[in-house]
C-alpha cells in the first residue's frame, strides 16, 4: 500500500492501514520521542500517545510537506506537552559565556547512544531546547513560541546546554584517555 493508500485507509479506521503506519515509522518516531523524553519508559509513552493523536488527527493532514514530518511534529509537541505540564518554564539565564560559540567537535568519538544520553540527561528545558533547535531545525522565535518563553531565553538555554554538553564530552574523553594510558 503506498503511502497515500494508508493514509485513506487510516481515516476509515482500518486497523490493517493502522497497523502497517505503525510498522513503518515506529522507529523513526520511537528515536524522534528519545530525544525529547528522560528514558526509554517515557519515549515509549510518548510514542504511544502520539500515534494516537495520529490516528485521532489523520483527517487533517493537508498533504503540506512530508507526512512523515507531519507526524514528526505531532511527536515532539506530544512530549514537549507532557513537560509543560510537569514545569512551568520560566528560567532566563545571563551569562557573558554564552556569547561564545562552542562547538562540540569532541563528540566525533562518541557513538549515537552515548550522545543521545547526554543529551537525555540534559536538564529539561535546556534538553528542549536543544532539540528543538539542533536536532529538529526549529528557530529560536518558533521555540519561544512553543515553550512560552522569550528568544533570549531560547537562545541562553540552547548555549547552556552546549556548553554543558562539552563539559560532559571532555570529562568522558579525560577518563577515556587516563584509561588509555
Amino acid at each position: 500500500m503506498n503511502e497515500n493508500e494508508l493514509i485513506k485507509q487510516c481515516i476509515k479506521n482500518n486497523r490493517t492501514a493502522q497497523n502497517e503506519l505503525f510498522r513503518k515509522y515506529k522507529d523513526t518516531l520511537y528515536f524522534t520521542s528519545l530525544k525529547y523524553c528522560r528514558n526509554e519508559a517515557d519515549a515509549e509513552d510518548n510514542l504511544h500517545d502520539a500515534f494516537i493523536t495520529i490516528f485521532q488527527k489523520i483527517k487533517t493532514y493537508k498533504k503540506k510537506g512530508s507526512f512523515e514530518g507531519w507526524m514528526k511534529r505531532i511527536t515532539i509537541y506530544k512530549a514537549i506537552d507532557k513537560y509543560k505540564a510537569f514545569k512551568p518554564i520560566n528560567i532566563e539565564i545571563k551569562d557573558d559565556i554564552l556569547e561564545e560559540t562552542i562547538a562540540v567537535e569532541e563528540a566525533e568519538n562518541f557513538n549515537l547512544d552515548q550522545l543521545l544520553n547526554l543529551i537525555q540527561n540534559l536538564p529539561d528545558q535546556y534538553r528542549l531546547v536543544f532539540n528543538l533547535y539542533q536536532m529538529d531545525g526549529f528557530s529560536h522565535k518558533e521555540i519561544a513560541s512553543v515553550l512560552n518563553i522569550s528568544e533570549g531565553t531560547s537562545k541562553s538555554n540552547y548555549h547552556r546546554a552546549k556548553l554543558i554538553l562539552r563539559e560532559k564530552i571532555m570529562e568522558i574523553n579525560k577518563s577515556l584517555n587516563l584509561k588509555a594510558h
